[in-house]
């Protein structure tokens, strides 16, 4: 297979726009070139030809000889004729977006066929919201040790993180989410049925590893099985039903003021989505792209039309077959995530989480109510549902802007929003003239706080790592990023309350808005706008064969 190389001026940050082309009819076959700009990006051998075998299929960004690679996969009889249409590939080095002109090419099944999958993914995320959440309430009635607590289930989801990817690249995507249930299950019995720390400890870094693995499979799964034209959408509904699951576990604590011993029943409650989670997989296909990684053509096929209809399997069979170059390639080792030709997508990767975490909202839903009572607020866990509702509400709305949008543009968005936030609650703490309104203020703080996290920030990670990852290496590389917002979740888990106790709560909200200043900067230099681009074609253009 014949494969283009470019040398690309920059980071990662690349502009790549289609526009169709007139095909010349050379020979026995089609030729065409790369429309190139001339923005310090040169192409070397960018004329390829698209053999008469291959029955005049074409509709990817990159033109690749597919006659040999089709019949040695056992496709061919899916493969009938149509005419050709072809795009073109313009990579500008200095832009940052990859720009889709033309979306309309699907048909089959209403995109709508994959929602119920896509909900049963998500149970994992709403478990992975619960268990974040009931942290704030109800260990309060536990333990004296409470940053320990928390941050048990935090480095039990650093291990998971890690696990989810190996786990996923070796089972599948379906089975490992019927493994995921076993930690999640067993975890929340014995939070529920604790006689002593030692126990509770144990339960909730069961439950740690659990959401773990989940946090990097259920955006993997939902991005693999997703049509393009709405991969967006779904793709935040992960972070919705995190939020919704956040929402749920301060709702469930509002009784422990009346009922101590109530958080035995709010533990227990997380064994119920963990059992609908295996019910509901048992009847979820498996990923087509996984599948056929694994040379399973005929399975691909089947769980191609489960997704999305009979009709719209040869086009997404044409697309897998189109990127067989990285497939036909060794497994990716853990190692390869750093090797020159994947580390800066990588990074890019690493370094979202970690603004993420570092820009403070886990810090904010862990401690709200610490927070809210040293503001004077009376109804601290009435403050702290108020965040979560803040955090529903905003994810609903990127849901319905992330493919209109685009995920560059709500980052950059959300972290302003958040930078001004904590600028504002920074001074209602120090500037004497806001003294007495502090506790009003550290409430709407928070909100607008949470509501600008909730809108970029939260899902648009999660939603991205999938796209811009080669599928050679896309469930380590999520699994590496995880690890990476896990990890630096567990320090911030535990140390949060010692740094405030230090250095006041000011100078960390400061710390916090400095932290989201930069990352603004750095997206705009470093991540990709991918809106509108199938995951094959973002993968042929991030990622060219070598």
């Amino acid at each position: 297979m014949q494969a283009s190389t470019y040398v690309v001026k920059g980071a990662i940050g690349f502009d790549i726009s289609k526009h169709r082309e007139t095909s010349r009819v050379v020979g026995g076959g089609r030729s065409s070139s790369l429309g190139v700009g001339n923005d310090g990006l040169r192409t070397v051998g960018c004329t390829q030809k698209l053999r008469t075998r291959c029955c005049g299929l074409g509709d990817s960004g990159f033109r690749v000889s597919m006659g040999a690679v089709i019949a040695r996969m056992g496709v061919d009889r899916m493969l009938g004729a149509s005419t050709a249409k072809y795009r073109s590939v313009r990579v500008q080095a200095s832009a940052g977006d990859l720009e889709d002109s033309s979306s309309s090419r699907h048909a089959g099944k209403s995109s709508a066929s994959v929602l119920p999958y896509v909900g049963v993914a998500c149970l994992g995320a709403i478990l992975f919201g619960y268990h974040l959440g009931v942290v704030n309430g109800a260990l309060e009635y536990l333990s004296r040790d409470l940053g320990w607590v928390v941050s048990t289930l935090l480095a039990g989801a650093t291990v998971g993180s890690f696990t989810g990817g190996t786990l996923a690249d070796k089972f599948g995507r379906k089975k490992t989410f019927l493994l995921d249930a076993i930690p999640l299950a067993v975890g929340a019995f014995l939070c529920a049925t604790a006689r002593s720390v030692e126990t509770m400890m144990v339960g909730r870094l069961l439950c740690g590893i659990g959401i773990g693995i989940s946090s990097a499979l259920v955006p993997l799964y939902v991005s693999e099985i997703s049509p393009t034209e709405i991969r967006g959408a779904l793709g935040s509904v992960n972070q919705l039903f995190i939020c919704i699951g956040i929402l749920a576990a301060l709702v469930a604590g509002l009784p422990l003021a009346g009922d101590p011993l109530w958080w035995r029943t709010m533990f227990a409650v997380a064994i119920i989505p963990s059992v609908l989670l295996v019910l509901g997989m048992s009847f979820c296909p498996e990923s087509p792209r996984w599948l056929f990684q694994q040379g399973k053509i005929v399975e691909a096929e089947k769980a191609a039309t489960s997704l999305y209809g009979k009709e719209r399997v040869p086009e997404v069979m044409l697309d897998l077959t189109e990127t067989a170059q990285g497939s036909s390639e060794p497994e990716a080792g853990w190692l390869d995530l750093f090797s020159t030709r994947y580390w800066t997508v990588v990074s890019v990767g690493a370094a979202l989480f970690l603004f993420q975490q570092l820009a403070g909202i886990n810090a904010v839903v862990y401690y709200s109510t610490s927070v809210f009572r040293s503001a004077g607020v009376a109804s601290d866990v009435a403050a702290s549902a108020l965040v979560g509702a803040a955090n529903v509400i905003g994810t609903a709305v990127a849901s319905s802007l992330m493919d209109k949008k685009g995920r560059k543009s709500l980052l950059i968005t959300s972290f302003l929003g958040m930078a001004t936030s904590m600028l504002l609650l920074s001074l209602s703490f120090t500037w004497s003239a806001l003294e007495p309104y502090a506790g009003p203020i550290a409430v709407l703080g928070t909100v607008l706080y949470v509501l600008s996290f909730s809108l970029g920030a939260g899902p648009v990670p999660a939603l991205l790592l999938p796209e811009i990852f080669a599928s050679r290496i896309r469930a380590k590389a999520v699994a590496l990023s995880l690890g990476m917002h896990w990890a630096s979740n567990f320090v911030i888990g535990l140390y949060f309350l010692s740094v405030v106790n230090k250095f006041g709560i000011s100078k960390v909200y400061l710390g916090f808005a400095l932290v989201c200043i930069l990352a603004v900067f750095y997206i705009a230099g470093n991540v990709v706008e991918t809106k509108g681009r199938s995951l094959e074609e973002i993968e042929r253009a991030l990622n060219p064969a070598v």
